[in-house]
């Protein structure tokens, strides 16, 4: 079976886990983006100061920036889910980009990753619809009319697992057919010039993925925040 040539997963060959590496390829770049993040905060904020450093004043200016636009829509409530809003931002834009740079894949090109990730969103917006409303939080499934609860309780769930698939799909699919693309023309016309341009729009859809996937986690945020009606 002919496999893709990854950095990372020929460095596990020739240690003895082929194998494992070729399966779970997704998983590995996961791990690497992971380390780039946890390594990057790191050295930016090495040795914060009252007057900031080149590093920390980019690291502050993307985290304000973040959080100004998420609480714009949501409100001061919404500074309780901020980490989980910066860091889904931060790794989905990474495993994104990392995609573009010869000898990686994007873990965001695997559903199985992509899929993950709208689990945690949906499971953190009805965390968040417990916490703000508790029990009463029911009443966003019931609708607004009492006998036609059992109809609405349906659709609601339908609704809300949608979500799941939306976000899912969604991310995953571009990003594929931005991996797609790219394998077949670096393939065809060499590893510079003729891919150039669809370098650029990579660039672009990863950054607009990532911003799509983030206000969609804001914007059922917010509505698990709301009172039912």
């Amino acid at each position: 079976m002919e496999h893709h040539y990854y950095f990372i997963v020929e460095i596990l060959s020739r240690l003895g886990l082929g194998h494992f590496a070729h399966e779970w390829a997704h998983v590995l770049h996961s791990w690497l983006v992971m380390i780039i993040l946890i390594l990057g905060c790191y050295l930016l904020v090495k040795g914060i100061q009252l007057i900031p450093t080149k590093g920390q004043s980019l690291l502050e200016m993307i985290v304000e920036g973040l959080e100004n636009f998420m609480v714009d829509i949501t409100g001061p409530e919404g500074r309780t889910f901020f980490p989980y809003i910066c860091t889904i931002f931060l790794y989905v834009l990474v495993s994104n980009l990392i995609g573009l740079i010869p000898g990686f894949i994007s873990p965001t090109a695997n559903i199985n990753t992509t899929l993950s990730l709208a689990l945690l969103t949906f499971v953190l917006t009805h965390a968040i619809g417990v916490k703000f409303h508790g029990p009463k939080y029911l009443k966003h499934f019931l609708g607004p009319v009492i006998f036609l609860a059992p109809l609405m309780i349906i659709i609601e769930i339908i609704g809300h697992l949608a979500r799941v698939m939306s976000l899912s799909i969604r991310l995953f699919g571009n990003i594929m057919g931005k991996e797609k693309i790219l394998g077949i023309l670096f393939g065809l016309a060499g590893l510079y010039f003729a891919p150039l341009p669809i370098l650029f729009l990579g660039l672009l859809v990863s950054l607009i993925q990532a911003v799509v996937f983030m206000l969609l986690s804001i914007v059922y945020f917010t509505g698990a925040m709301e009172e039912a009606h």
